[in-house]
């Protein structure tokens, strides 16, 4: 089996231009610009499905944007490792959508809302992995304890 791939700069920068590129398809998508038809409930129905899936979509990918953005921020040593574990958490609560509200939508805005899902999730794996393989190391608190005992010794 093999190991699982670390998080890199490489890894973080190819994540970020997704990103960039996923947000402004998801502000083209959501923009309300008169592109709904039809009778004025399911009209007023079909907007407030597209006002609140947009506001999830876009909630979803600017902390996914925020969460790389942090990671970019360590790799270049502008923020410790303490500083990124302790800001740089992903929510699994915002990989949902409202399925009523989302069939109301066209078919090529319901593909987008579900290729954020699929990004998300990639990040969620990603953050889930990292966390798990920082937990074998010892705290930054250890490792300065440590540190100043061997400083003593000699």
């Amino acid at each position: 089996m093999s190991e699982p791939v670390t998080i890199n700069p490489l890894i973080i920068e190819t994540l970020y231009c997704e990103a960039l590129v996923l947000s402004d398809e998801v502000r083209n998508a959501f923009t309300l610009s008169g592109r709904l038809e039809g009778n004025r409930n399911d009209e007023d129905l079909a907007r407030v499905a597209l006002s609140s899936e947009g506001l999830r979509t876009t909630t979803r990918m600017m902390h996914a944007i925020a969460w790389l953005l942090n990671h970019r921020a360590f790799f270049m040593g502008e923020i410790s490792n303490y500083q990124l574990h302790r800001q740089g958490h992903l929510s699994p609560d915002l990989r949902e959508s409202q399925p009523d509200q989302l069939a109301m939508l066209a078919p090529a805005t319901i593909d987008l809302v579900e290729a954020t899902r699929r990004f998300y999730d990639r990040l969620l794996r990603l953050d889930d992995a990292w966390r798990h393989s920082e937990e074998g190391r010892p705290s930054a608190i250890h490792s300065l304890c440590e540190k100043i005992e061997r400083r003593l010794a000699s």
